[in-house]
């Protein structure tokens, strides 16, 4: 599984990666406009994310900016459903608001941090059922 780590917390990024690390290659990233770069990288490489843990809130763009360009990317290359990256919302703050607009935009899912090995692998199960 190829996975990308999105977030501009170092405590954050480094605990999402140990817990993902043994599940495939894993790529960080310190914020949104990185991770559309990466994103495209992959693309045109012929290896797209299989898995994308997004921080909701971060200084430049945040999750649900992020999200919304993944989705339009991955539609103008034509990726088909099930070759769509699954993409993980991670988040302190529970606005009922912004979790509705992320599953409209697209997300397959949410983790709250402070985030458990536990809780991130139970979303995977879940993702994968």
């Amino acid at each position: 599984m190829k996975i990308l780590v999105v977030d501009d917390e170092e405590i954050s990024r480094k605990k999402m990666r140990m817990i993902l690390d043994p599940m495939g290659v894993c790529q960080v990233v310190v914020n949104g406009n990185a991770a559309l770069v990466a994103l495209r990288e992959a693309f045109d490489h012929g290896a797209p994310y299989d898995l994308i843990t997004l921080d909701i809130m971060m200084p430049d763009l945040n999750g649900l900016e992020v999200l919304t360009r993944i989705r339009a990317f991955e539609k103008a290359c034509s990726a088909p459903p099930q070759g769509r990256a699954r993409v993980i919302m991670v988040t302190s703050h529970s606005d009922k608001q912004l979790v509705l607009a992320c599953v409209k935009a697209g997300c397959d899912g949410f983790i709250v941090k402070p985030f458990t090995r536990d809780a991130v692998l139970e979303k995977l199960a879940s993702l994968a059922a």
